[in-house]
């Protein structure tokens, strides 16, 4: 019995000690996403999704919420900087509900970019087709 608990202890331990590994991992991992995305490259873009994916199982859609370029998230920077390839890459990427749902500020892609005069943008464009 104290086999069984001793042996817990050691795994818990081991695994607390391990996510804060792999959480900077991934950070370093993603670091010039926006770099790429400003750019418009997008073979760059889609070589670094298939690497996050592979290494860290994750998808463009588990860590599109937590990275933002200048307060702004990967598809407005993609709109603002006229970037359309890597733009419709990642609207093509992500799912349609997340998509429509609200971001940090409580707008829609859609409404944001209505706001800002971007509506008439291939992306928007893009966007629109999807949803």
């Amino acid at each position: 019995m104290l086999k069984i608990v001793k042996s817990s202890i050691a795994i818990a331990t081991t695994a607390f000690l391990i996510t804060p590994a792999a959480h900077a991992d991934i950070n370093s991992a993603l670091q010039n996403i926006c770099t790429i995305v400003k750019t418009d490259d997008k073979g760059q873009l889609r070589k670094k999704m298939r690497k996050v994916q592979s290494d860290y199982r994750l998808k463009l859609r588990d860590y599109y919420t937590g990275i933002t370029c200048g307060g702004q998230s990967l598809i407005r920077t993609a709109m603002l900087n006229n970037a359309v390839e890597t733009g419709t890459l990642m609207v093509k990427k992500m799912p349609r509900g997340d998509l429509s749902s609200p971001e940090h500020d409580g707008k829609t892609l859609q409404a944001w970019a209505a706001e800002n005069g971007l509506s008439d943008s291939p992306i928007a464009k893009e966007l629109a087709d999807r949803i």
